[in-house]
């Protein structure tokens, strides 16, 4: 039999509140440290929700306008980036991983049937690092000592035959998009993206941001604030995001030709986890709205992502029945 815990049964089946800042504050009896939610619903104004604490340890309540780092919701921006260097034509999808890196294809396995296309889409086989014992513990420094804890392991299948989540392609993605473009991912990622929609709060990692703006992030089990550690990630608000995410969604991130490409490579929306950090971001069609929600508190089970998923679907059926 599968054990369902109480308490999670309980957030499903607790009455539903009125309001999205009723929802929040009912989700900080659940063990979360801090919360924010953005809401860009058509013909409103954008809404900006907090719940708990931005720091814990000094009682600074949470501000919706915080840095927070977005983790894996950075692979959007990511493919859109290939995405606009395919129709530029610097870029293709059917390029091989071998063809950029010769020196990889002793080191990983069918490097040179693996196409960018398959690494966009987590169809490369490539094991994953973050999967390693003890990653999380000692995070590597550097991209080259990330990439050396896959190197010379046996492919989980062949390439363009499986799926496997993997954040290892989108390492090599950005190896692959810096060594087109000789200069930083990012830097592209801000011309490209950033820059066009106005986004001034969106960051490459937690070397270029105030600690004071980053709102702090909670590990189950250990006692201090884990924020400074720096497992790689970009940083940004949920508004920035949200402002993107709209932008993506409704094409007007794309320049002429852009969106059929993106259209067959990536999907629209994301969610990102890291020690500390967990977001949700999606746009939701039916009632027009994007919908980003931050959460500063993580474990090791996956008992707190579970809540925020419930407590997101919560926020939507909310929304839904005004």
């Amino acid at each position: 039999m599968y054990f369902v815990p109480w308490i999670l049964i309980r957030v499903w089946i607790m009455p539903l509140p009125d309001t999205v800042e009723e929802q929040m504050n009912q989700a900080m009896d659940y063990g979360f440290d801090g919360m924010i939610v953005y809401v860009d619903q058509k013909g409103e104004e954008p809404g900006f929700h907090s719940a708990g604490w931005k720091n814990r340890e000094e009682k600074i309540p949470a501000d919706p306008h915080s840095l927070f780092k977005i983790a894996s919701i950075g692979k959007l921006y990511d493919a859109v980036a290939v995405t606009k260097l395919v129709k530029s034509k610097d870029l293709s999808l059917d390029q091989t991983l071998g063809e950029f890196f010769p020196e990889l294809t002793d080191r990983i396995e069918h490097a040179e049937n693996i196409t960018v296309r398959m690494l966009v889409q987590h169809q490369s086989g490539i094991p994953n690092y973050t999967d390693v014992q003890d990653y999380w513990v000692s995070p590597p420094k550097t991209s080259e000592e990330t990439l050396s804890l896959v190197l010379d392991r046996p492919s989980e299948f062949q390439p363009g035959e499986g799926y496997g989540y993997s954040n290892t392609n989108y390492l090599l993605l950005t190896n692959i998009m810096e060594k087109v473009l000789g200069y930083s991912k990012f830097q592209y990622i801000e011309e490209e993206i950033l820059c066009p929609l106005g986004l001034e709060h969106t960051f490459a990692s937690l070397a270029d941001v105030n600690s004071d703006d980053l709102m702090s992030g909670y590990y189950e089990g250990v006692e201090e604030d884990i924020k400074m550690s720096d497992y790689g990630s970009m940083i940004a608000t949920a508004e920035d995001v949200g402002v993107f995410l709209r932008a993506l969604n409704d094409g007007t991130l794309f320049d002429e030709g852009e969106e059929e490409i993106y259209a067959s490579l990536y999907e629209y929306g994301h969610t990102g986890l890291i020690p500390g950090y967990q977001s949700i971001a999606k746009y939701h069609e039916d009632i027009d709205a994007v919908v980003i929600q931050f959460v500063n508190t993580t474990d090791f089970d996956g008992y707190t992502w579970t809540v925020s998923e419930i407590v997101y679907n919560r926020i939507l059926r909310i929304m839904r029945r005004k």
